[in-house]
């Protein structure tokens, strides 16, 4: 397997079976570069971590999680078939024509209100089942198995970082409005009665940064986006 090339201004480091995100933690705690890309890639199994320095607030910074969601859409809509359909979850989760194939998640320093040290978003996505059956998990789905089986992991590593980096500019350039419209149309599993962070309502909409707009009875309430952190330990 051939080494991962990323854009300028990014670096790939080999986990070689480690927990990529675990390792990303480690590793922005002791002050590593921005742009480094830790990643392990398994015949089963594509998991990389990015690491970030904003210069906003973690409360702006936090549109990352979705705004690497629509990335990776970006990358298998690049490489794969047409009629593959690929859509995000608010919680990061990543579905593929209707599965669970995989999901996002993301860690940050500090609180919403600061500007964080740094953010890790963290992708793990399935290639292949881990059963033949698969009617034993109707629910989950693997990339390999919905016809996209000629995406090489290597390249599909490679265009998630190229497309999310597309996005990271448009977003520093003219904020989230793009971003905003682009993940609405690949939303998934905001239909009905939801609950989020503990908060259960219809959903009604985002907010401008992605935050999560919930109706019960009279009153609207706010999920923001640094619900969904992963606090490392």
């Amino acid at each position: 397997m051939s080494e991962p090339r990323f854009p300028p201004l990014f670096s790939g480091q080999d986990a070689q079976g480690a927990d990529p995100f675990s390792l990303a933690v480690d590793l922005a705690k002791a002050g590593c570069d921005a742009g480094l890309v830790i990643y392990d890639l398994a015949p089963d199994r594509l998991r990389a971590a990015m690491v970030f320095a904003p210069e906003v607030a973690l409360s702006e910074a936090a549109v990352m999680l979705p705004l690497c969601g629509v990335g990776l859409q970006n990358a298998i809509g690049a490489l794969g078939p047409p009629e593959v359909g690929v859509h995000l979850g608010w919680d990061g989760t990543v579905y593929v024509n209707g599965g669970r194939c995989g999901a996002l998640r993301m860690a940050a320093s500090g609180t919403p209100e600061v500007e964080p040290d740094w953010l890790i978003v963290e992708l793990t996505l399935s290639l292949w089942p881990e059963s033949d059956d698969m009617g034993l998990t109707p629910d989950q789905t693997a990339l390999y198995a919905e016809g996209c089986a000629e995406i090489d992991a290597v390249a599909l590593l490679e265009a998630w970082v190229r497309h999310t980096l597309v996005g990271i500019n448009t977003w520093l350039d003219s904020g989230t409005a793009q971003l905003h419209r682009e993940w609405q149309g690949l939303a998934h599993g905001l239909e009905g009665e939801v609950t989020f962070a503990g908060q259960t309502g219809t959903f009604i909409g985002l907010d401008d940064r992605l935050g999560l707009l919930l109706k019960a009875g009279d009153k609207t309430m706010l999920v923001p986006l640094t619900e969904t952190l992963t606090r490392p330990l």
